[in-house]
C-alpha cells in the first residue's frame, strides 16, 4: 500500500476518535493544516501540521495511557511512522511539537494560560515547562522554528465548529512533500 493510501486509511479509520479535546484527531489535523496553509507554509510543513498527531492514530496502545499517567510519546511514534516516506522537513516538526510546547511555556509567560485543559494535562506527563538551558538547547536545533509554528497552530486547531477542506485536499500537499523528497512515488 502506498504512503498516501496508508495514511489516509489510518486517519479515516481511527482519526474520528476524540483524544481529550472538543474535536477528534481528524478534525484537529485538518484545522491545523488549514492554519498552516493560510499562513503560506510549505507543502512539507502543511503535511507536518496535518499529521503531527498521527502517533496517536497509529499507536494501538495509547488508549488509557494518559489516565494511567503514561506518556506514550506520540510525537516520536508519529515521526518514526512518517519517516518511512518523508524527509526531516515533515518528520522533525512532528517529533518536536511537544518539546515546542514545553519551550513556549518556558519563554512566554502568557502561553500556558492559553492552553486547553487537555494540553495542560498532557504537559504534566510530558515533563512540564523547560528550564533555561533546556529551552536554549531546544531553540537552537534545526527545525525548532517550524516546530514552534506548528505548536501554535496545534493550540488553535481545537474548534468544534470550524470548517476545513477535506482530508483528500490536504493529502495533496503530502503528495508534493513525497515527490520533493523522492522517498517513494506518490
Amino acid at each position: 500500500m502506498q504512503a498516501i493510501e496508508e495514511i489516509t486509511e489510518a486517519m479515516l479509520k481511527i482519526g474520528g476518535e476524540r483524544y481529550g479535546e472538543d474535536v477528534n484527531q481528524l478534525q484537529h489535523g485538518l484545522q491545523c493544516a488549514a492554519l498552516a496553509e493560510t499562513s503560506g507554509a510549505s507543502a512539507e510543513l502543511i503535511t507536518a501540521a496535518l499529521l503531527h498527531d498521527i502517533g496517536h492514530v497509529v499507536d494501538l496502545k495509547w488508549k488509557g495511557a494518559a489516565e494511567a499517567g503514561i506518556d506514550r510519546r506520540h510525537e516520536d511514534i508519529g515521526a518514526a511512522y512518517l519517516a518511512k516516506w518523508f524527509g526531516p522537513e515533515v518528520t522533525e516538526p512532528v517529533r518536536m511539537h511537544v518539546a515546542a510546547k514545553r519551550y513556549l511555556c518556558a519563554v512566554d509567560a502568557e502561553y500556558f494560560s492559553d492552553l486547553s485543559f487537555g494540553s495542560v494535562r498532557s504537559l504534566e506527563l510530558q515533563g512540564g515547562s523547560f528550564d533555561g538551558p533546556e529551552a536554549t538547547a531546544f531553540v537552537n536545533q534545526p527545525f525548532a522554528k517550524d516546530a514552534i509554528q506548528l505548536r501554535r497552530w496545534d493550540d488553535l486547531a481545537k474548534d468544534p465548529g470550524a470548517r476545513t477542506e477535506s482530508l483528500d485536499y490536504f493529502m495533496s500537499f503530502a503528495r508534493v512533500a513525497l515527490q520533493v523528497h523522492a522517498k517513494i512515488p506518490a
